[in-house]
């Protein structure tokens, strides 16, 4: 198991505290494997495990449940057994197939002396449901697929090379799942389309009781064809009237936002950079991992320079950035990053080939007129820097803990 110590030193602070822990991401992105490691965390702190109460709610006893006093009832009964003033630590996985899940939540937080930690697989749900109850009593954290970083520690028994691990990391992308198959191409496809199907099912399709599946996957698939492209809805929009079907803006809208709920996808805004105002036309996106745009597109390594960029992004996320696509004048900043009133510019290429290259991707950096980091991620080797612009390899850059 892949120690997760970047959620851990995130999630720590907050052990013991009157907040409740909301873990959030992708399906069997590696939400319950971190509950499994926060409690192995609190025992090393001295917590003992007659104090835990740990409940999946995709699981046998977790199914068993009719309804949120079923819960209640459960928790009662835990609670019971403790001594007095000892706290029970309380884990619930995928909470949000128990309907009014968030009303046995609340009361746990009021009634018991509970540290609670939940994850869940939809973020409308989640935010809406804790928001509108809990006020400002939760904290959430968004739970990632494996940085290149863990895919390393992750396939080190198979005694690769890093040159070599990076591109099977190119076209199998971070599910932790796929640890099981040593890096073989078709079984770790087929795992990565029943992630996909199971994903979509669940958490888009039976949520946003959508009916036209097919409608559903062609746009799903054309946002994976076009990561780390300049598009909007009306783009997808006039895609399908090319092809002589008629799909309105609002349709499409609807389905984007219910895969960003499923944490699926992300919409990255743009940025005006002398006006620091956020533009609402033509956006990013980009898929939570790689690997299932190669699972049902394949070719991840033909469109490397789109892949590049989603493995950047997701990576400043972890790193904890606030991340937008930058505009000055008629050129493009692949990625802003906003984190402690700091801010970093980052352009991202395949390989700075040629002069013209070299020119396009630090020439936009060069534009911008503060005294903030400014970097150019490719994966040269040589050191390209100049003009006060960084100059990084992609895969060193990764590596950085």
């Amino acid at each position: 198991m892949i120690q997760r110590n970047l959620y851990l030193r995130l999630i720590r602070p907050f052990y013991g505290k009157p907040v409740i822990k909301v873990l959030t991401g992708l399906r069997r992105s590696g939400k319950s494997t971190m509950l499994l490691q926060i409690k192995q965390d609190l025992q090393k702190q001295g917590a003992t495990e007659n104090q835990f109460f740990e409940l999946n709610l995709e699981a046998v006893e977790g199914l068993r449940l009719a309804n949120f006093q079923d819960l209640i009832a459960l928790l009662t009964s835990f609670f019971s057994k403790l001594r007095p003033a000892e706290k029970g630590y309380v884990f619930l996985d995928e909470v949000q197939l128990l309907p009014d899940w968030e009303k046995a939540v609340n009361a746990c937080n009021v009634s018991f002396n509970a540290d609670i930690y939940i994850t869940g697989s939809n973020a409308s749900l989640l935010s809406g449901n804790l928001a509108t109850l809990l006020g400002g009593r939760y904290v959430s954290f968004q739970i990632h697929p494996f940085s290149f970083l863990e895919f390393t520690e992750l396939f080190s028994p198979l005694n690769k090379p890093v040159p070599e691990l990076f591109q099977d990391y190119l076209i199998f992308g971070g599910m932790p799942s796929l640890q099981y198959l040593d890096l073989k191409y078709d079984p770790s496809m087929q795992l990565l389309r029943d992630i996909y199907n199971t994903v979509i099912l669940k958490d888009v399709v039976s949520y946003g009781q959508i009916r036209d599946l097919d409608l559903l996957q062609r746009v799903i698939l054309y946002v994976l064809n076009n990561i780390g492209t300049i598009f909007s809805a009306t783009s997808i929009s006039k895609y399908f009237k090319s092809e002589n079907r008629s799909v309105p803006v609002d349709t499409i809208l609807s389905y984007l936002s219910l895969c960003e709920d499923a944490f699926f996808i992300k919409k990255v805004r743009r940025q005006d950079l002398p006006g620091k105002k956020l533009l609402t036309v033509n956006d990013k996106y980009f898929v939570a991992d790689h690997g299932f745009r190669e699972c049902q597109l394949g070719g991840n390594q033909a469109h490397i320079k789109g892949v590049l960029e989603n493995i950047v992004y997701w990576e400043l996320c972890r790193r904890g950035f606030e991340v937008h696509i930058g505009k000055l004048a008629d050129k493009e900043v692949d990625f802003v990053g906003h984190k402690d009133g700091v801010t970093s510019y980052y352009q991202v290429a395949y390989l700075l080939a040629d002069e013209h290259t070299i020119s396009r991707e630090f020439g936009a950096l060069s534009s911008i007129e503060d005294n903030y980091e400014k970097s150019v991620l490719s994966l040269d080797h040589l050191d390209m820097s100049r003009g006060g612009i960084k100059h990084r390899n992609i895969v060193e850059w990764l590596l950085e803990s």
